[in-house]
């Protein structure tokens, strides 16, 4: 699935909450090889901000971070965070891509909580229906234009090409779930404010949400719960974690309801999964996200779900300097979007 069309050389670009992530690949066979990367910190407040001068403050730090890290190509494909769009899966009649195009041109404001005239909605056939062998599995996808074409004025003022842009989900799956793998599975990639859940069939995704929960989420109830501040609190989030055992378990009641309302989202996709897949059983979760290192989550998780927790490596499809992966896997956790991005075919 693409928004726009993408040629030629290019770089990602994933423009998160907290940190700016860039990188380039080239291809090497099957896989691909690590031309650059990097990362920089950025405000909260200027990443969600529209005004002109944020916009204007994230324009000189991404400019700042590409010109430090030094891309070779103007080119860039550009990321859409989940909670800035909206994904479904819908069934519709078999159709030439013409006719398809046409269907959904018409009818896409009925599956899209959006105006079909304020969005640029895409969309990709999945294959037959599991409820009607007679219709298509189709999943739609939406942004509002506003959002897109801001962002994509930002980009071309600063001298860039957006060549594409692309959900998220489609990063975290690109990079997370080995090739070949046809196993159900789901991706769950917790950022610093909310948290990415992609269901996962045979390599594409069926499900796409963005759960409001997130690393800070945490941290803030172990502050009120537990009568500390911010340092303190996320000094103990990411080294007691989820341990019943660790510092009297203090930590774990502190955000036990936060941790129990993210498993109660995630337990409703769960049930949506095997809902209209009743044949399929989820083989794992993938794990990935900033902050996915709290001790103890990914047991927790299985535990409750009793399906098992794999820590994902968004460079398994990189080949890169053997003195280099010490520093890679420290921050693979935190890359998956953007080197997903980057993995993506002209």
């Amino acid at each position: 699935m693409k928004l726009f069309d993408a040629v030629g050389d290019v770089f990602a670009l994933d423009i998160g909450a907290t940190a700016l992530r860039v990188v380039q690949l080239r291809k090497s066979g099957h896989n691909w090889a690590l031309v650059r990367y990097g990362a920089a910190p950025i405000d909260v407040k200027v990443a969600m901000s529209d005004s002109s001068e944020d916009q204007r403050r994230l324009g000189d730090s991404i400019m700042a971070l590409v010109t430090h890290v030094g891309m070779t190509t103007q080119n860039v494909v550009l990321g859409i965070p989940s909670n800035k769009m909206f994904a479904t899966v819908v069934d519709l009649p078999k159709l030439s891509p013409q006719e398809l195009a046409n269907t959904i041109k018409y009818q896409a404001d009925q599956y899209i909580p959006m105006s079909s005239d304020e969005a640029k909605v895409d969309w990709a056939v999945l294959g037959n229906s599991p409820r009607d062998p007679k219709k298509d599995e189709v999943l739609l996808a939406g942004v509002t234009n506003k959002f897109s074409e801001q962002r994509l004025e930002l980009l071309e003022n600063l001298g860039f090409n957006v060549v594409a842009i692309e959900p998220d989900a489609l990063g975290l799956v690109r990079s997370l779930v080995p090739t070949g793998n046809t196993d159900p599975m789901i991706v769950l990639d917790l950022g610093d404010y909310a948290t990415d859940l992609v269901a996962v069939l045979e390599g594409t995704p069926r499900l796409i949400r963005s759960i409001p929960v997130g690393g800070k989420s945490f941290i803030k109830a172990a502050m009120q719960n537990l009568n500390i501040d911010e340092s303190q609190a996320q000094q103990f989030i990411f080294k007691f974690g989820l341990y019943p055992d660790k510092l009297e378990g203090q930590i774990y009641r502190a955000v036990e309801s936060t941790v129990e309302q993210l498993y109660t989202e995630f337990e409703k996709s769960i049930k949506f999964f095997q809902t209209r897949y009743p044949d399929k059983q989820l083989k794992n979760v993938i794990l990935s996200g900033t902050a996915s290192v709290m001790p103890g989550f990914g047991e927790y998780i299985t535990k409750k779900s009793e399906i098992p927790v794999v820590i994902g490596n968004a460079w398994q499809n990189v080949s890169y300097p053997g003195n280099m992966q010490d520093e890679l896997m420290k921050i693979a956790n935190s890359f998956a979007v953007v080197v997903g991005l980057a993995e993506r075919e002209s």
